[in-house]
């Protein structure tokens, strides 16, 4: 009897024993794989962090390149139209047949009455702007100063004194003209740095998009894993617990046969 019981208890002390080593190492290995998921989660979570930042510093930047553009755009505008101006002043002294006149001012129907009638209509208000030609926005560039001066006196009285004037308008028109070119060219690499800063940015946002997206399912899931692991390990421990008990049960009851036989 003492040596059958003696070897039941053994036999069932060694698988206790084996379980036991089983639980323990799925214990650390349940501990090792929360402490990795938790850096990750972390290092996920700073990431998408970083990268909202960047999002907001790139949308920031954007806007006021974008402002900028639209600035540029409008002073380079202005300074043709002052030109274009400036170029029609002088062409009515010097180049009659290429002045175009102004246009004709459209009379309400209370003075279209009262011309009619007779009256003498209103006075013709300025435009307004740089030097009432209505233009209100001006580019800081130094071709732009030479259009603020009046315009051009009529030609002298003698043909020489005028031929020798439009020679010289016939300059300064072309001066005229090679700025217009530049402030087109300007303008159209402008176009150009806008076109392809809004393509980049909108690139970069699709992306950050998609990064946001991939990261925060990653979290997801590695929290959901954690979660799973975290529960195994409670219930490792416990079954660790109570396996350990009944093994130094069972020594106790080896020892117990031991003294009985």
């Amino acid at each position: 009897y003492c040596e059958s019981a003696l070897d039941k208890a053994e036999d069932e002390k060694k698988v206790l024993e084996q379980t036991v080593s089983d639980l323990e190492k799925s214990i650390a290995d349940a501990k090792e794989g929360i402490a990795t998921l938790t850096e990750d989660i972390a290092s996920l979570i700073a990431g998408i962090k970083a990268l909202d930042k960047s999002v907001a510093e790139a949308t920031e930047t954007r806007k006021a390149e974008n402002a900028e553009y639209k600035e540029t755009m409008a002073a380079n505008k202005a300074a043709k139209e002052l030109i274009g101006i400036a170029k029609n002043r002088m062409n009515q002294f010097y180049n009659p047949k290429l002045h175009k006149a102004a246009p004709k001012r459209e009379l309400s129907a209370e003075d279209r009455i009262f011309v009619n009638n007779g009256g003498t209509a209103p006075p013709t208000e300025a435009p307004g702007g740089i030097a009432n030609t209505g233009v209100t926005v001006f580019a800081q560039i130094s071709a732009h100063r030479a259009l603020d001066s009046e315009a051009p006196p009529p030609p002298p009285a003698t043909w020489d004194a005028y031929t020798k004037k439009g020679q010289e308008s016939n300059g300064v028109l072309a001066m005229m003209d090679m700025l217009v070119a530049d402030l087109d060219k300007d303008m159209q690499e402008s176009e150009v740095e806008e076109k392809d800063a809004q393509s980049e940015y909108e690139a970069f946002m699709e992306d950050s998009k998609t990064k946001r997206a991939q990261d925060s399912k990653s979290i997801a899931d590695k929290e959901s894993y954690k979660a799973d692991l975290e529960a195994e390990l409670e219930k490792s421990q416990a079954e660790h617990k109570s396996t350990l008990k009944e093994d130094m049960g069972k020594a106790e009851e080896i020892k117990d046969l031991h003294l009985e036989c």
